[in-house]
């Protein structure tokens, strides 16, 4: 038998006879030819035959392929620029492996309730074949850049006893007679590990139990979480513009063909470079209040930002438009950000945080600060916030031994898969999206 191979190999057996395996997504006959185009996970390939090559029961198999259908090709490889990839195989004998039903995904236009109660075949699909690419090109990029910055995993759990971000958005669980949550993040499990090893991160999916139906949000995504022993905000501010930077790079050199498919405006990714505009909340409040920006809130419908808020969805799309590159915004208001965050020792109504926005509208791509890591600030603000103690009493036990200033933020895959795609909602960036309504398939 012909070695099996796959079609992203096909430029080194141009005059070889291969077999290939794989799926028929287009099937025609033109009188004594038959034109198959196959796709293997790799790629797509057309497949010629003509009665002379293979016999009259092969050819009888041809004709009767449904799409979908699996199937196994041997024959010559020909460089062809007119095929799909640039190669076809000269078909020499056919097996069907399997003879699939009618296809519930035809050429007519779905609606995307339809595709995603068919997500499980729509995957197959050109565009979110694209985008799965992409999302794994940008996860395996994450990996190397903390690898090569000497950064350790730290495999955070999923069940949680208390709530990092608030108690609202928990999913909560019975375990054995107690009640437990679905991890918001794993940040709270990688602080006491920075002590630990100095800079480590997690890798792993969280839980939001928002009740949210945007195109921004999923109740079930991913997050990367780097923290830093003895860091402070300007350290993670300069790391996340790093790898932002990195992951961008990395899709254009490796995943064009994917982001050609899509059709994605590189240009707008290539001028994603260090370094990034930084504005501090206090900017950000003045832009947002000028009777311009007023004026197009009210037009959409949306309430003006108000001074001392947290940013809106309307008021990132506008603030990420400002640029051609992501946007950092630092020093929030202490109020309306998260209990372990350090105040501004110079100003303590404002907190040692940033978020990074993306441009084109995609929103929120990061979020992180400086921690809190005096004892006494900490078991207070978890006071203030109504948080049970005794749940945080491990979490307090790092201010108690060794304490250091420590400082990371977590950084949401599924927007930023999105906004490097160019996907109009993060459930295309996902294999299988769960959202406020939706847990199947």
């Amino acid at each position: 038998m012909p070695p099996i191979v796959a079609i992203r190999d096909l430029a080194r057996f141009v005059g070889e006879q291969v077999t290939l395996q794989g799926w028929v997504t287009h099937r025609r006959s033109k009188g004594r030819i038959a034109f198959l185009v196959v796709r293997d996970g790799s790629g797509n390939c057309q497949a010629v035959a003509s009665v002379q090559d293979v016999s009259a029961d092969q050819f009888e198999q041809l004709a009767r392929l449904t799409h979908e259908s699996a199937v196994r090709l041997t024959g010559v490889v020909r460089e062809d620029e007119r095929a799909p990839g640039g190669f076809e195989l000269q078909l020499a004998g056919v097996e069907t492996v399997q003879l699939a039903e009618e296809y519930p995904i035809g050429r007519k236009e779905h609606g995307i309730e339809f595709l995603l109660d068919h997500r499980h075949l729509w995957l197959r699909h050109k565009g979110p074949w694209a985008v799965m690419r992409i999302r794994d090109e940008i996860v395996k990029a994450c990996r190397d850049f903390m690898y090569e910055r000497d950064f350790l995993l730290i495999d955070s759990p999923i069940l949680t006893p208390a709530a990092c971000e608030g108690t609202s958005t928990l999913f909560e669980t019975d375990y054995f007679g107690a009640p437990a949550y679905l991890s918001q993040s794993g940040q709270l499990y990688v602080e006491p590990a920075c002590i630990a090893h100095g800079k480590v991160y997690c890798f792993g999916p969280t839980f939001r139990a928002e009740k949210s139906d945007t195109r921004r949000h999923l109740t079930e995504f991913w997050m990367i979480e780097p923290e830093i022993a003895w860091a402070g905000l300007d350290e993670i501010m300069a790391l996340a513009e790093q790898m932002i930077s990195h992951i961008v790079a990395r899709v254009l050199e490796r995943r064009s063909e994917e982001l050609a498919i899509l059709e994605r405006d590189t240009t707008k990714l290539e001028s994603v470079t260090p370094p990034f505009p930084r504005l501090s909340y206090d900017d950000v409040a003045e832009r947002l209040t000028r009777p311009d920006i007023v004026a197009r809130a009210q037009q959409a419908g949306a309430p003006p930002f108000q001074p001392g808020s947290d940013l809106g969805a309307l008021d990132e799309t506008i603030l990420g438009e400002m640029f051609d590159r992501p946007l950092i915004i630092h020093r929030y208001p202490t109020a309306v950000k998260a209990f372990y965050m350090e105040p501004d020792p110079e100003r303590p109504d404002r907190a040692l945080c940033m978020d990074i926005i993306a441009p084109e509208g995609y929103g929120e791509i990061i979020g992180g600060s400086q921690r809190i890591h005096d004892h006494e600030l900490l078991a207070r603000r978890i006071d203030e916030n109504g948080l049970p103690e005794q749940a945080f009493r491990w979490y307090l036990d790092i201010r108690r031994f060794g304490t250091v200033p420590h400082a990371g933020f977590g950084m949401g895959i599924e927007r930023l898969v999105a906004w490097i795609s160019g996907a109009r909602h993060t459930r295309e960036a996902i294999p299988y999206p769960r959202t406020l309504r939706r847990l199947y398939p």
